[in-house]
């Protein structure tokens, strides 16, 4: 069961215990954590990308897409911040 509970010994010993559900979780988080990194570095070694050719579900890699995203961007941070303006950094005083 879920809630069986186990110990790990190389924790520190006020919080070595847990139960089968939360080591299960932790193994799911750590290897697509891990899994992740290890697809930055596959990628940048044979340059391909997305889950298979033509479905790369990555952006566009047109400089004038991303100016234009960018720019989006920093508007709706500004606006966010209370300055709409986009002719440089507001000079509102932070809270």
């Amino acid at each position: 069961p879920l809630d069986t509970t186990g110990t790990v010994p190389w924790w520190p010993a006020d919080r070595a215990g847990l139960t089968l559900h939360h080591a299960v979780v932790r193994v799911i988080a750590d290897t697509s954590r891990h899994a992740g990194h290890a697809d930055i570095l596959r990628e940048r070694l044979d340059g391909a990308t997305g889950e298979r050719p033509g479905a790369t579900s990555l952006p566009s890699d047109d400089p004038a897409w991303w100016a234009a995203y960018r720019d989006r961007l920093e508007r709706a941070a500004r606006e966010a911040a209370g300055n709409g303006t986009t002719d440089g950094p507001s000079t509102r005083a932070a809270p």
